[in-house]
């Protein structure tokens, strides 16, 4: 018997432009930008925005707070 997470497929793909209709985005369009079909999310353009503290490294000795955007579960959204 296999074990692991089950690969489900979605109703949007990248590129496709959605509607966000649960959730605190609720009412936000935006793209699709990547699409995670094993754990039924999709990260979408300007969507669960959220900020991220970023270590210093010699590249970047200030360090930062980055916003970028985080997955929310495909159920959320629908094509537009």
């Amino acid at each position: 018997m296999k074990t692991g997470i089950k690969k489900v497929k979605l109703h949007v793909k990248k590129n496709d432009s959605v509607v966000v209709i649960s959730g605190n985005d609720k009412g936000k369009a935006g793209k699709v930008l990547r699409v995670y079909p094993q754990k039924g999310r999709v990260i979408i353009e300007g969507v669960n925005i959220r900020k991220r503290h970023m270590k210093p490294t010699q590249s970047h000795p200030q360090g930062s707070i980055i916003e970028r955007e985080f997955p929310i579960h495909a159920s959320n959204v629908k094509k537009s």
